[in-house]
């Protein structure tokens, strides 16, 4: 398949806001798929590299050679070459970058290059595309959706899916079921303002701890045991602890759900950025473990012994969760048996302040009748977590690619500083409607002092409403920490950029 088929319907899907013609789109393309090229393909059109990230800057695409005059390129000599593009490194692994980038430049058409740009540059974001895929390979193959959504969450995969049903037709479902030792896709939650507000919408449910931590999936199999995280990347050699722990519980086979933590001498959740050094130290796991123990917590059982449990509903997977691992491995909860109960509605609200003063980050509600949607952000847990927000000074906007070429995207967001000046905190283009993309532009270029042709560095006076899920420490940026998960959440035309929030009140705020 040509990279042009799928730059093009990328953009179309883009386009149109009308969820029929977006999986009529999709099912075209698929039908002139090879099943080899839907691995490529599936995550290209979420704006996806399945290679992850590959080392390549802005400077490397500054200036690209002249576009082809005709489409020659497929998506797999694309993909070749950007693994080739990953895998280089050391000395002039630049120099070497920009050659293979200057070649699969050349070999795209305008139309290609642009997508590429954009692939290349985190702007081509299509969140909800995974699901319209499935409707899309679907309408393509024959397939009843609901049996493609139940392979791709047992499979964990859904290129793997999609290779299998263009290849051989529906009749290849079958091949996927919960297998102890093939990771399946983590069941996500919503999110909703307020525990009395997720209570309103599940009735009888659980309120657990939110951790901040490290999502794990745990398989046993007799004594080998196998752990993944959210992704489905295979972590066992850095985790230990966690392997003796289930090594030890009274089942010979099962799959467990949970997270990753690390506490204090106090008691207390060390922060997350420290809990990821730990679990991304490669070299010496003993040292490492050491120096900060990981405490594995466990919330869900998804099969024990010959049993699959993920259709069972939740009260019921906990029960034999609470069977199997002791209290000190299993998330604490409270449970709201009658959602009319202005008692157990209160010990809920409760349970969640308790919660935050343990530190930490809130807490998930989940149904109690529910199953598990494997591989679904699904409307049964519901996260609640307190806000954080931030008004912060644009000092500056990037150039946006792909649906967002011509507008400036990404804002460069900065604190006041001590001394009357600003310091840049992160950036963000998420949250940003295509009204208010249009209406910044407009501003922020009447506000420019500056454009490198990516970079567009303005005065600092529009103050903008932030929000964010916490503190990081980064040595990228000069204040020594950056936002996490930051977000806009509105323009404040009512403020001038000196009632902007100071560093110090942002550092205070965590502590």
């Amino acid at each position: 398949m040509l990279l042009a088929a799928v730059a093009r319907v990328s953009a179309e899907v883009a386009a149109t806001t009308a969820r029929s013609r977006k999986t009529a789109l999709l099912a075209e393309l698929f039908r002139a798929a090879a099943p080899e090229d839907a691995p490529v393909v599936i995550p290209y059109l979420a704006g996806r590299l399945p290679q992850g990230r590959i080392g390549i800057g802005w400077s490397a695409l500054r200036d690209p050679p002249p576009p082809a005059d005709r489409a020659t390129l497929t998506v797999r000599a694309a993909d070749g070459a950007l693994t080739a593009l990953a895998r280089v490194a050391g000395p002039g692994a630049q120099a070497e970058r920009r050659c293979l980038v200057g070649e699969l430049f050349a070999a795209a058409t305008a139309e290609e290059q642009r997508f590429l740009h954009g692939l290349l540059t985190g702007e081509v974001r299509q969140g909800a595309l995974d699901a319209l895929a499935v409707e899309g390979l679907a309408a393509a193959t024959g397939a009843a959706p609901d049996a493609v959504r139940r392979a791709v969450m047992l499979a964990g995969s859904l290129p793997d899916v999609a290779r299998a049903l263009l290849s051989e037709g529906p009749p290849a479902l079958a091949d996927f079921r919960l297998t102890v030792g093939r990771p399946v896709g983590p069941m996500l939650a919503q999110t909703a303002a307020s525990v009395a507000e997720a209570i309103d919408r599940l009735g009888r449910c659980a309120v657990e701890e939110k951790l901040d931590g490290i999502r794990v999936q745990v398989h046993r199999d007799g004594s080998d045991v196998r752990i993944h995280t959210r992704t489905l990347d295979e972590v066992t050699d850095r985790l230990p602890e966690v392997v003796a722990l289930v090594r030890a519980l009274p089942a010979a086979r099962c799959i467990l759900d949970g997270e990753v933590i690390a506490l204090g001498p106090d008691g207390r959740p060390v922060p997350f950025q420290r809990v990821a050094g730990r679990f991304g130290s490669r070299t010496d796991v003993a040292a490492a473990r050491a120096a900060l123990p990981l405490t594995p917590v466990f919330f869900d059982l998804l099969a024990l012994d010959e049993r699959a449990l993920l259709d069972l509903p939740g009260e019921q997977r906990h029960a034999a969760l609470a069977a199997l691992v002791p209290e000190a491995a299993r998330v604490r909860r409270c449970v709201v048996a009658d959602p009319d109960d202005a008692g157990a509605r209160a010990a809920a609200a409760e349970f969640f302040d308790r919660t935050l003063e343990r530190g930490h980050e809130g807490v998930v509600v989940k149904a109690l009748d529910a199953p598990y949607g494997a591989g679904r952000r699904g409307a049964a847990w519901l996260k609640v977590k307190p806000v954080h927000t931030l008004d912060l000074v644009v000092l500056a906007a990037e150039w946006g690619h792909g649906r967002r070429t011509g507008k400036l995207s990404n804002l460069h967001l900065g604190a006041r500083a001590a001394d009357g000046g600003f310091v840049m905190l992160g950036k963000t283009f998420k949250g940003l409607t295509d009204a208010t993309l249009t209406w910044q532009t407009a501003r922020l270029r009447e506000l420019a002092v500056a454009d490198d042709g990516h970079v567009v560095t303005v005065r600092p006076e529009l103050v903008v409403e932030i929000a964010y899920d916490g503190l990081q420490t980064s040595s990228r940026y000069p204040a020594g920490v950056t936002l996490r998960f930051a977000r806009v959440v509105r323009y404040r035309d009512d403020k001038t950029a000196a009632e902007a929030d100071t560093l110090d009140t942002v550092r205070a705020a965590h502590g």
